[in-house]
């Protein structure tokens, strides 16, 4: 295609063609060649549309609709010619259709702008997207319920700081994650809510002329009504930060779940095993296993939040409503799903692959005092003392043991006593981790009984696998 051919797609305005410098900042034909079967199911619903309010022959928008999937077919074989001198998706489809059907193809714009034709792809694109997002984070979630049901009474550790805090099992462990997830699922399906308004129609800017249906059209593209304002429509990507804003909490989550890995699969801690699938090796120590996938996800949010804060500069200064630089939209919000979707399929897999060590999760768990407090709740629920003294006994009962080199539960009865004179042989019963977390029975705790229940809700209320 010449540069005469593509100034003809803007029309008489412009005599000379742009240089080569102006050629390539201007083009997004590199990158917006993914929004094809958008652009195309798009231009099919206008087509239709303007044959029923009579704005075209009935005949054109047929040969329209077959020149469209003619196209679409191209470019899905990997027949079609992209030409970067058309600038982007939508000029080098209606070019191609113009080959194809002859002058019709010249009626396919009546009645819009590529205004609102890229921001109704666009939101067609993020709206998919919004959809692939939840099916990969309910993969992630069956994984981690999978590992919740093997160990929904194995104890461990429960930190905070880092610190031996309390403990808990393993699959409490595992449903804070199922937990943390689902909210995500959430909000990618909340944002897909308030995007699924159709921009076209909105034409440049202010709407057209023409008796066109907006409703039909935004039925056809499945969206829930059409825009409301012109100008709002052609002019926002607010739907696109509200994706990039879910994806980047979605993408922290994993990062924190990919954290643990990579600390419980290292030798000091031992806690789970990964899979050789997930795992490398190193070129000059033969002993390393490396939990490389858990590392990479880890650092997939510097791109998902890099987008996110590119796209917000981006907008945050533009009158209203199109300009230029909103072409720098898509690139970002293409390279986050791709990333997020990626780290969510590893991360599914290498979760579903782990091997939890019951036992060194069990002498984890009994380690660092964590039934310290299950002797503070004693003291306050059998011997009647206000919290703040049982807080005090219990820290003086540490010190003796830690002094001593031993756990609480291996301190004799004389010398408990010898700290407060009221306490009996029944404290030996809540020092056990094992009764420490059957005993947390409220609901959201990590006694067993309250896990599996949670399991079965989340078994429930996940998707169907398809």
């Amino acid at each position: 295609m010449t540069d005469q051919a593509a100034n003809a797609m803007w029309g008489g305005r412009f005599a000379a063609g742009p240089d080569a410098i102006m050629e390539a900042i201007n083009a997004s034909i590199g990158f917006d060649r993914r929004l094809a079967a958008q652009d195309i199911a798009g231009s099919r619903a206008h087509a239709a549309m303007l044959a029923a309010t009579g704005i075209v022959e009935a005949s054109e928008a047929e040969a329209m609709r077959k020149g469209l999937l003619t196209v679409l077919s191209e470019i899905e074989d990997g027949t079609f010619q992209f030409s970067t001198a058309l600038e982007d998706i939508h000029m080098n489809v209606e070019a191609r259709l113009r080959e194809l059907i002859g002058p019709a193809a010249g009626r396919l714009h009546t009645a819009r702008s590529r205004n609102d034709q890229v921001a109704t792809d666009f939101r067609l694109w993020v709206r998919d997207q919004c959809d692939a997002a939840a099916q990969g984070i309910a993969e992630v979630q069956r994984a981690l319920l999978g590992q919740a049901e093997a160990g929904a009474d194995w104890v461990m550790p429960g930190f905070t700081h880092l610190q031996t805090a309390q403990p808990v099992t393993w699959g409490h462990h595992m449903l804070a994650y199922v937990e943390m997830l689902g909210r995500d699922a959430g909000r990618f399906a909340d944002a897909r809510v308030r995007m699924n308004e159709c921009p076209l129609g909105a034409a440049a800017l202010a709407g057209t002329s023409f008796p066109i249906d907006r409703q039909m059209t935004a039925e056809a593209l499945g969206f829930d009504r059409p825009c409301a304002n012109s100008l709002d429509a052609v002019s926002d990507r607010d739907f696109a930060l509200e994706f990039l804003a879910a994806a980047s909490i979605c993408a922290m989550h994993l990062s924190r779940l990919a954290e643990e890995l990579v600390i419980w699969s290292s030798a000091q801690f031992r806690f789970v095993t990964m899979s050789d699938r997930w795992s490398t090796g190193s070129s000059i120590m033969p002993q390393k296993k490396n939990p490389d996938a858990a590392e990479l996800i880890r650092a997939k949010i510097g791109r998902i939040l890099g987008a996110n804060i590119a796209l917000l500069t981006v907008m945050k200064g533009l009158p209203l409503t199109y300009s230029k630089d909103m072409q720098e939209d898509k690139e970002q919000v293409f390279d986050a799903a791709d990333t997020l979707m990626l780290a969510l399929a590893a991360m599914a897999g290498m979760v579903a692959d782990m091997t939890a060590n019951r036992d060194a999760l069990a002498a984890a768990a009994g380690a660092g005092f964590s039934t310290a407090t299950d002797l503070a709740d004693w003291l306050v629920r059998t011997l009647g003392l206000p919290f703040r003294d049982a807080h005090h006994v219990t820290g003086a009962l540490v010190a003796r043991a830690e002094a001593r080199g031993v756990d609480l539960a291996d301190l004799s009865l004389d010398e408990m006593q010898a700290v407060h004179a009221e306490i009996d042989e029944g404290v030996f019963d809540v020092l056990g981790v094992e009764n420490s977390v059957g005993s947390r029975t409220s609901y959201g705790g990590t006694a067993p009984v309250r896990v599996r229940e949670q399991i079965a809700r989340w078994r429930a209320a996940l998707p169907v696998e398809t």
